[in-house]
């Protein structure tokens, strides 16, 4: 070893610093010596620093709705993390389909176009004929949330080491020993909450991958339409999520919200998509976009069946998934940590029987 090689003992050590990773830490340090392995030189890179950042209980498959309601205790005892932002949907006369299935979903109230314009007075009623409006979305401060979970870990003396790009798994006759460049960690358990490179940790690890997809979403940040001041306009979305457009410091965040298969990596945005989703957000607005103030995108991983996967592997118990956010990863976290420690410390989960069912990954076989 050379001077620089860190050596940690630990009873669980948790690959991924993004929030899956740290809320579950968070969880665990009172009662276990953690250690979270983060890749790069900050907490959230990827997927987690690349979020809408909306609390929207309603958006997902059932199991993920009911993970995301879970959450919400936890999350209104913070003060300050949840603010009002709401949601607004406009369709087309040819997308009257589409739109009512969007509206009944995520219980959204029928409005006018008039209403509509009132709320966000760009919407064009010269093409736009349907609109529906929610108020049960909210703004997550994403920072606040992860840095808080963070000195949680901290406090409790658990360590979270950055620049930690894991280089090999070995299974021991205690449990694992992980690699890293200038270090080293021994631990009975290990939680894979690699993100996009889920699969690959489970594959260093010896592990059977699951088979888990990133998808690319781009974002591009573009300035305050004519204008007005957006702070308090909602989140609009166009029916099928064909596009989305949200507030963000005083200028609006425009995704083409496309899930484009890709190999995981430090994802940017696609300008041919980027151009395309916002030529589609154009045609439901009277304000053209003149101009871009930056772009970025993100990966959102999947599982199979599009629900989060947590709980232990079935042929190797000392490897405990933690995957397959998807874009639900902030919105999930309370409750997904809380059922992590749970199992972990051999607890009765808090969260019904079925859901922990739906979220094993068992259900794969």
């Amino acid at each position: 070893m050379t001077a620089e090689h860190v050596a940690e003992t630990a009873d669980i050590i948790v690959i991924g610093g993004g929030i899956a990773g740290i809320s579950a830490a968070a969880r665990l340090a009172p009662h276990a010596r953690v250690v979270v392995l983060e890749a790069e030189a900050a907490l959230g890179h990827h997927a987690s620093g690349r979020s809408a950042a909306l609390y929207e209980p309603q958006y997902g498959a059932p199991a993920v709705v009911e993970l995301s309601w879970a959450s919400e205790a936890h999350f209104r005892s913070i003060p300050g993390l949840l603010s009002p932002r709401g949601m607004l949907l406009v369709g087309k006369a040819h997308e009257g389909a589409v739109f009512e299935s969007d509206r009944a979903a995520m219980k959204f109230d029928a409005i006018t176009v008039d209403e509509a314009l009132a709320i966000v007075p760009i919407v064009n009623p010269e093409v736009v004929t349907m609109a529906a409006h929610a108020l049960h979305a909210e703004d997550i401060d994403t920072d606040l949330l992860l840095q808080g979970f963070a000195r949680d870990i901290r406090a409790q003396g658990g360590k979270i080491v950055t620049n930690a790009r894991v280089t090999a798994i070995v299974r021991t006759a205690s449990g694992w020993r992980v690699t890293w460049p200038g270090g080293e960690a021994e631990a009975a358990l290990l939680i894979n909450a690699g993100g996009a490179w889920v699969d690959q940790v489970a594959q260093m690890a010896g592990v059977q991958p699951l088979g888990f997809q990133p998808n690319r979403r781009s974002m591009a940040r573009i300035p305050a339409p004519g204008g007005h001041d957006v702070s308090r306009w909602p989140i609009m979305f166009g029916p099928g999520e064909s596009w989305y457009a949200k507030p963000d410091a005083g200028a609006l965040i425009v995704s083409p919200a496309e899930e484009d298969p890709m190999e995981p990596h430090d994802a940017w945005a696609d300008d041919m998509v980027l151009a395309e989703g916002l030529a589609r957000y154009e045609e439901y607005v009277t304000e053209p976009v003149t101009r871009l103030i930056s772009s970025w995108a993100g990966l959102r991983t999947f599982a199979p069946d599009r629900v989060l996967v947590i709980g232990r592997d079935r042929r190797e118990p000392g490897f405990f998934w933690l995957g397959g956010q998807g874009g639900y990863g902030f919105q999930t976290s309370a409750g997904a940590s809380q059922l992590v420690a749970d199992l972990v410390l051999g607890r009765a989960p808090e969260l019904s029987a079925d859901l922990v069912a739906a979220l094993d990954p068992a259900r794969f076989g």
